[in-house]
C-alpha cells in the first residue's frame, strides 16, 4: 500500500543521515550495560502517581518497588515485592513487609506505603482511576489504609470485592511506594512534591535516575543496596530512536541490545534470524478508534456504526499490525475465558453507506483524527483515513508528540484519535473495565482519568453492571456479569471502539539474558545478564 511505502522511505532517508551521528556506534555494548532502542515520546512524567505511559512505567518499575508485582513468566501470578505475603478476609488485606531502604538510606516502613496510597487519591491524576472505580477517593483512602505497626500495612475494601480485583490494582505501578521522607522535603504549594518528583525519583528499586533528557535518552543506575541483590547491569540506557529503519540497523550492528519501536516490517527482517530473539508479548489491551461522542455527528450511534463497519481491520491487520495486533472489535482479547465473539464489524463499505444515510449524512461529513507520531498508529491513521473515505467521511490527519496527543485526548480536544490500552488483570474485568466504566460524564467532572470520559460517551447502565461485576465475589456469577457487560458493549456501538487486539513485539541480542516483556509495560531488568561479544 502507498501509505507504507511512503513511510518506509522516509525511515530509509532518515537513517542514512542520523547513522554518522549515533553515540556507541563505534563497538558492541559493554557486557555489564543493557541499551535499549525505543520511543520515549510519551514520557512525560516520571512522578509514579501520575506516569502512565507506557516507556514511563518500564522506568519506574525499576526504580520503584511495589507492595507485589505480577509475573509474567508465571502467567501474570501475583508475587511479592516489598511486601513478603499477606492475608485477605472479609473486610480487607493485611501485608507484611520486607526489610528494605529506600535509595536515600530510609527504611522502607508501613508508613510509607500509606503514604504512598494517600498521595495517589489525593493527586486525583488518571494514575488513580482503577482505585477510584472500586470506591477509593481522596476522602476515605486515609482511614480505609492503615499501618498497623512499622513493617504491617493494612488496606480496607472501600466496597465489597473479590481480594484479587484489589491485589492486581496494587501490583500496577502506580501503586509504587514513595520515601515520604525525601518527598515532603520538595513538596512546593501542596503539590505532593510533584514538581520534583516529574523529574527525580525517591523509590527502593533495583536502579536510580542518572539523567533524562525529553525525547532523547534516559539513563539508570544499578542500586547497589537493593534488596533483591546489586542488579547485573551497572547501567540501563534507553535511547529515542523515532524511525524504525534506525533502529534495526542499529540492533543490527550492536549498537543497541533490545528494540521495541520497529515496524512490522523491520520485525519481519529479525524472525528466526541467528543472533536475535524475538517476544510477542500479549498485553491484554487494544488499539482503539476513540471517537468524540461530544460531536454532533459522533453522539448518532447510526454514525459510530457506520464508522466500524467502515474500517478495513483485516486488511491493516496483515499490511500493518502483523505482530502488533489482532483484528478485535470487543475490549476482551478473544482467547481469554468468557471472551464472547466478534460483532460482524468487518469492512463492509455499502452498509456504511446506509447507516450514514439513515443517520441523515448521506454526503458524509470532515473529521480531523490524532495519533501519536509511533508505530504503528501513523500507518494506521493513513489506513483509517483511506477507508472512512470510501463511505464519504474525509478525514484530516494530524500527528503529534506524546505530550499534545495525550493532552488532547484528556481536554476531549479532538473528533477521533488513537489511543492504547492494557490490561492490568488476566481476566475480562481487568482488560474491559477501563471501557465500560463512565460515573459521571459531564463536562465539570473533569475526570481526564476515566477512559470512557475522555470520549465523552455516557453509559449509566453498563457503568452500574461494570459496578456490579467488582462488587461481586462470587466467581460464576462475576464471570455471568462479564459477558453481559461484553454484548451491552456491543450494543451501544461504542464510542470507544477497540480496534486490534495489541501486543508488544521486542527483539532482542541473543547476548541478553532473562529480558522479560511485562503485559503493562513494566519489565524488571534486574535480573537481565549478557554474554559477552564474539
Amino acid at each position: 500500500m502507498k501509505y507504507l511505502s511512503r513511510h518506509l522511505a522516509a525511515a530509509i532517508i532518515f537513517a542514512a543521515s542520523s547513522l554518522s551521528v549515533a553515540p556507541f556506534a563505534l563497538a558492541a555494548t559493554p557486557s555489564n550495560q543493557l541499551v535499549i532502542g525505543t520511543s520515549l515520546a510519551q514520557v512525560l512524567s516520571l512522578d509514579p502517581q501520575q506516569g502512565t505511559e507506557a516507556k514511563a512505567l518500564e522506568i519506574l518499575a525499576n526504580t520503584y518497588d511495589k507492595l507485589l508485582t505480577s509475573d509474567p513468566t508465571k502467567n501474570n501470578e501475583l508475587v511479592p515485592e516489598l511486601a513478603e505475603r499477606w492475608e485477605a478476609d472479609a473486610k480487607g488485606i493485611t501485608f507484611h513487609l520486607r526489610e528494605a531502604n529506600f535509595v536515600s538510606g530510609n527504611p522502607v516502613t508501613a508508613n510509607d506505603v500509606v503514604y504512598s496510597l494517600v498521595r495517589l487519591m489525593n493527586m486525583n491524576q488518571a494514575a488513580a482511576s482503577n482505585f477510584k472505580r472500586v470506591g477509593y477517593n481522596g476522602d476515605n483512602i486515609g482511614t480505609l489504609a492503615r499501618a498497623l505497626d512499622e513493617h504491617t500495612f493494612r488496606l480496607d475494601f472501600a466496597q465489597p470485592m473479590a481480594a484479587d480485583l484489589l491485589l492486581y490494582r496494587l501490583s500496577m505501578v502506580v501503586a509504587s511506594i514513595v520515601d515520604s521522607e525525601q518527598v515532603k522535603k520538595h513538596v512546593e504549594n501542596d503539590d505532593y512534591g510533584n514538581t520534583w518528583l516529574r523529574t527525580h525519583t525517591a523509590g527502593s528499586g533495583p536502579f536510580t535516575l542518572n539523567r533524562w533528557t525529553p525525547n532523547d535518552i534516559v539513563i539508570l543506575q544499578a542500586n547497589p543496596e537493593f534488596w533483591g541483590g546489586e542488579p547485573k547491569m551497572k547501567r540501563v540506557i534507553m535511547r529515542h530512536v523515532p524511525e524504525s529503519q534506525a533502529e534495526r540497523l542499529m540492533l543490527e550492528r550492536g549498537d543497541i541490545d533490545v528494540a521495541n519501536a520497529m515496524t512490522a516490517a523491520d520485525l519481519a527482517v529479525f524472525d528466526k534470524r541467528d543472533g536475535f530473539v524475538v517476544q510477542r508479548v500479549e498485553t491484554g489491551g487494544f488499539y482503539v478508534l476513540s471517537m468524540n461522542a461530544s460531536k454532533k455527528e459522533l453522539s448518532n450511534p447510526l454514525v459510530r456504526e457506520a464508522i466500524a463497519y467502515g474500517i478495513d481491520y483485516k486488511g491493516m491487520e496483515k499490511t500493518i499490525l502483523g505482530p502488533y495486533g489482532k483484528a478485535r472489535n470487543v475490549p476482551v482479547p478473544e482467547s481469554w475465558p468468557g471472551a464472547i465473539a466478534n460483532p460482524d464489524w468487518g469492512f463492509n463499505p455499502k452498509k456504511a453507506k446506509a447507516l450514514l444515510a439513515e443517520a441523515g449524512y448521506p454526503n458524509g461529513f470532515t473529521l480531523t483524527l490524532k495519533t501519536i507520531a509511533q508505530t504503528p498508529r501513523i500507518d494506521m491513521a493513513t489506513a483509517i483515513q483511506a477507508s472512512l473515505g470510501e463511505i464519504g467521511i474525509k478525514v484530516n490527519i494530524e500527528q503529534g508528540n506524546g505530550a499534545d496527543i495525550i493532552a488532547a485526548h484528556r481536554a476531549r480536544n479532538f473528533d477521533l484519535l488513537i489511543p492504547q490500552t492494557s490490561a492490568y488483570i488476566p481476566n475480562a474485568i481487568g482488560s474491559m473495565e477501563q471501557f465500560a466504566s463512565n460515573p459521571d460524564n459531564s463536562k465539570e467532572a473533569n475526570n481526564a482519568g476515566n477512559f470512557v470520559w475522555r470520549s465523552a460517551w455516557d453509559i449509566p447502565d453498563l457503568t452500574k453492571l461494570t459496578a456490579s461485576a467488582n462488587s461481586e465475589t462470587d466467581m460464576a456469577k462475576r464471570d455471568v456479569i462479564f459477558k453481559q457487560m461484553q454484548e451491552m458493549f456491543v450494543s451501544l456501538k461504542p464510542a470507544t471502539l477497540p480496534l486490534f487486539e495489541r501486543f508488544e513485539p521486542i527483539v532482542l541480542s541473543s547476548r541478553v539474558h532473562g529480558y522479560h516483556g511485562h503485559p503493562l509495560a513494566a519489565v524488571r531488568l534486574n535480573l537481565v545478564t549478557k554474554t559477552d561479544a564474539d
